[in-house]
């Protein structure tokens, strides 16, 4: 058996981890009557073979996401963030600040992409406050993190999706600020290519900083997801919620296993 670590993912749920490796997923949840249920399955769509670096940072996204419809079918216990009405109000209530901001004949565009670029992330944010799922974010960290370092890992990890809030507000920002320069009959699309334009931009920047986390640009650009993780994204994990999580980490793990032993066959 390889000793090199398989890179894994995560997404923490109301009431449970999802963790994903290159080919496979694995869920577990806490049911209401407190025991565990596991889930555990191949992934449709492989990001991993997207060689772009325009179309890998969004691929690994639709991936990401892809996988939330085949959770649910097979794990129909798992509550997924999003299902939240405050949450839902929340993204209703932001899109019309945003619009209102765009509006607004009193501040500059850049000004403007910033305060919108930031206002993005509040359904998130809501989502994770005074509730269970920032502590499975904490247990999902501290899983994976134990697996890659060893004991003491921390419910902060360096390959967190909250470090993209550094480099997806500024890159967004500036993507609309050029796109606003377009004709008025081309402006949607100008901004919906932007906004790819962005999102590529941030992952492939994401990448640069987990490969190099002491240079000072990669510091600053983190800052604002490490601040974020720790506090408010994530919460000390109970015994309980900890094992929620290293059962979605070793059912992932052996179907990655079992897959690189099948390859290497």
């Amino acid at each position: 058996m390889s000793e090199e670590k398989i890179r894994l993912g995560g997404m923490a749920l109301p009431n449970g981890v999802l963790v994903h490796g290159p080919t496979a997923w694995a869920c577990a949840i806490r049911r209401e009557d407190g025991t565990l249920e596991v889930v555990s399955a191949r992934k449709r769509l492989l990001a991993s073979r997207v060689t772009s670096p325009l179309l890998r940072g969004p691929a690994r996204i639709v991936e990401a996401l892809a996988l939330l419809p085949q959770v649910k079918r097979r794990l129909p216990g798992a509550k997924l963030p999003m299902q939240s009405p405050r949450v839902i109000a929340s993204m209703v209530g932001v899109a019309l600040a945003v619009k209102g901001i765009r509006d607004s004949q009193r501040l500059r565009p850049a000004a403007q992409e910033l305060l919108a670029g930031l206002l993005s992330f509040a359904p998130a944010a809501l989502a994770l406050r005074g509730s269970e799922l920032a502590a499975y974010h904490g247990a999902e960290h501290i899983s994976i993190g134990t697996y890659e370092h060893g004991p003491g890992a921390t419910k902060e990890h360096e390959r967190c999706g909250g470090h993209l809030v550094g480099p997806l507000v500024l890159t967004s920002a500036a993507g609309n600020i050029l796109a606003g320069l377009a004709p008025e009959r081309a402006r949607h699309q100008a901004r919906a290519v932007a906004q790819l334009g962005a999102l590529a931009a941030s992952t492939e920047i994401f990448g640069w900083m987990t490969r190099h986390p002491s240079h000072p640009v990669a510091q600053a650009l983190s800052r604002p997801g490490h601040e974020l993780q720790h506090r408010l994204s994530t919460a000390e994990p109970s015994e309980e919620q900890l094992e929620v999580a290293e059962a979605a980490l070793a059912a992932c793990l052996a179907l990655e296993l079992d897959h690189g032993a099948a390859a290497g066959s």
